[in-house]
């Protein structure tokens, strides 16, 4: 008799949508006046919720807020919340963590790019091309942050092993 074979990895998207969008001018029409080129701050997070047994929600959020070097007066601010639903079968749980943080935020970043250059072109300035994002960089210093904050809570220094 043969052992049951565990199942096949399966990876899809079912759905990718902007969940959330917005764009705000506190400024305008003053910021129009202004010669210089803004000052470009990016925020970038991305979270992962298990929705059931197989299917996940990814969102990964970009804030890009642009302010005047002079007067540091908001010149726009944009916020979008790019969001996948995702099938991910026969895959252990602990295998699941570079998938959510890395391979899926790297499939909805070209369309949260999309959706903030396009807002920002609608409130009246030029548009804004957001450089790649290294998600694999990102995911790794999470994890040691958390592991981080685990050995502190544990009272043992982060970089230090007992025996």
């Amino acid at each position: 008799m043969s052992e049951p074979q565990s199942p096949q990895p399966a990876f899809g998207i079912q759905k990718v949508y902007v969940k959330d969008a917005s764009v705000e001018l506190p400024n305008a029409p003053r910021v129009f006046m202004e010669s210089q080129t803004p000052q470009i701050e990016v925020q970038l997070e991305s979270s992962a919720d298990r929705m059931d047994e197989t299917i996940f929600e990814v969102v990964v959020k970009v804030t890009v807020t642009a302010k005047q070097a002079d007067t540091d007066k908001t010149c726009f601010l944009v916020e979008v919340a790019q969001a996948g639903i995702f099938e991910i079968s026969g895959v252990p749980d602990q295998d699941l963590g570079p998938i959510l943080g890395i391979g899926c935020p790297n499939i909805l970043f070209p369309y949260a790019r999309e959706a903030v250059a396009d807002l920002v072109g609608r409130a009246g300035f030029p548009s804004l091309h957001l450089s790649p994002v290294n998600f694999e960089s990102m995911y790794v210093q999470r994890m040691q942050a958390e592991q981080a904050e685990l050995a502190t809570q544990a009272g043992q220094p982060g970089s230090e092993v007992s025996h």
